[in-house]
């Protein structure tokens, strides 16, 4: 009874609760798409791992000479900043195709539509652990003072994995809508990561600062790379992660559950 009310007002979370059910059905799809990317390939998954490491030796020594800033703490900066901002990108830049790519899948099975947002981030957090052991070894070479403060990683990242699902969902609802959404987002992404604190932590930045933040990125960046750097995250930085979680996660529902029944018909 309870279940049937909660379906009838409440469509969209009656979805994702029935979606977070199948978890192992979502593990197994994004490690099947993680494994498909990579098929036949000598080293998988692993090619992730030794692009970001190529690319962390590349730009560091070599921004680092041109910013005329201290490597030991340029280069561990810009990988942190550089892992996540692939975590990130990697979710919004798909995030428009997340339902039209499994038309077939929606249109011939009876699942939950929001498996497939949770799915698209699933399978970036997998890349995201691929490209980890890069932040490790920087951190070892560089000698990157880990504190107490570094466990909170783990709590900030879900926050962002929070804020991200929301993001997917709605881009996600918009795209299979709206097709040229795909590629304004992918024409967009290359320009917001300059306009973000990728490369350098927006405290490097003497009258800008202040501009940096109203960047809703620089928030989903820092508060994961704080504590990577052994950094407690900003109080500031934190709040804000919050109030677009719940902000965001309001809207998303109340658009999902008006939209929900129109995605089969516009994939």
């Amino acid at each position: 009874m309870a279940t049937s009310s909660t379906k009838k007002h409440f469509p969209a979370l009656e979805d994702i609760r029935e979606a977070l059910q199948k978890a192992s059905l979502i593990a197994f799809m994004a490690w099947s798409d993680v494994r498909a990317r990579y098929k036949r390939s000598v080293l998988g998954p692993f090619w992730l791992t030794l692009g970001t490491a190529v690319g962390t030796v590349g730009l560091g020594f070599i921004w680092s000479e041109l910013f005329k800033i201290d490597r030991s703490i340029f280069i561990p900066t810009l990988t942190s900043g550089l892992i996540i901002w692939q975590f990130i990108a990697g979710c919004i830049t798909e995030a428009p195709t997340a339902f039209t790519r499994q038309a077939a899948i929606i249109r011939n099975l009876v699942l939950p539509l929001s498996i497939h947002p949770i799915q698209l981030v699933v399978k970036h957090l997998i890349n995201l652990l691929h490209n980890l052991p890069v932040f490790f070894v920087v951190s070892i070479v560089f000698n990157v003072n880990f504190t107490y403060y570094s466990l909170l990683v783990v709590p900030c990242l879900l926050l962002v994995v929070a804020n991200l699902l929301w993001i997917t969902l709605m881009l996600g609802l918009l795209g299979a809508r709206l097709r040229d959404l795909e590629y304004l987002v992918m024409a967009i992404m290359p320009i917001l990561m300059f306009l973000s604190p990728v490369m350098y932590r927006p405290n490097y930045l003497p009258f800008s600062q202040k501009l940096m933040w109203l960047n809703p990125f620089s928030h989903l960046i820092e508060i994961v790379r704080a504590p990577l750097l052994g950094m407690p995250p900003s109080l500031f930085v934190v709040c804000i992660n919050l109030a677009i979680c719940v902000l965001g996660w309001l809207v998303a529902l109340v658009f999902f559950s008006k939209k929900k029944t129109r995605v089969a018909l516009w994939v």
